[in-house]
């Protein structure tokens, strides 16, 4: 149940008004990676669905960009995420869940960057403009990544403590509130 409630919480900060600073800060990756460590591998379409739907929405309502190539990118990187995040469903440590955040983050740097290259016409299509789109993302790069690290510690130390909780309960140990 909670891999679904953070993906909804992942969608709904994303279309929150917020001011220009925090645009990045959101729990995407986050919810994806314990989506994909904690919910059935049959349902990994529904946060794949909710998050393109506001990917549309955010394009076409809010930003009136025009759809294009560059969300169907973004879009196979929320599929990676999940894959990913099914890595971690057997042994989701501390130092996996670090590593598979900063995975996520840096992923998305590099692939987010390169489709913007790729297909848009905001930098030569040489190895110099690929290395200038990236350069101009640099100042972009600090809050998703705090972002991801913040909120993938959050929701696997919560479920962490629920799992724990849930256990003194089932042993007898503690009494259900």
């Amino acid at each position: 149940m909670l891999a679904y409630l953070f993906v909804v919480l992942a969608v709904v900060v994303r279309l929150l008004p917020k001011p220009v600073e925090w645009l990045a800060f959101t729990p995407v990756a986050a919810s994806l990676l314990f989506f994909g460590a904690k919910a059935p591998r049959k349902r990994m379409w529904i946060p794949l669905l909710l998050l393109a739907a506001s990917d549309v929405y955010l394009s076409k309502v809010v930003y009136a960009y025009p759809l294009s190539a560059d969300l169907l990118v973004t879009w196979s990187w929320y599929a990676g995420i999940l894959l990913l995040g099914g890595l971690l469903r057997s042994n989701a440590n501390p130092l996996r869940l670090a590593g598979a955040s900063l995975t996520a983050s840096i992923s998305f740097f590099l692939v987010s960057n390169f489709a913007v290259w790729a297909l848009w016409n905001m930098y030569p299509k040489t190895l110099a403009g690929l290395g200038t789109a990236y350069v101009a993302a640099i100042p972009f790069f600090r809050n998703p990544v705090v972002a991801d690290l913040m909120f993938t510690a959050v929701m696997f130390g919560s479920a962490a403590l629920l799992e724990r909780r849930e256990s003194k309960v089932a042993a007898g140990r503690i009494t259900p509130a």
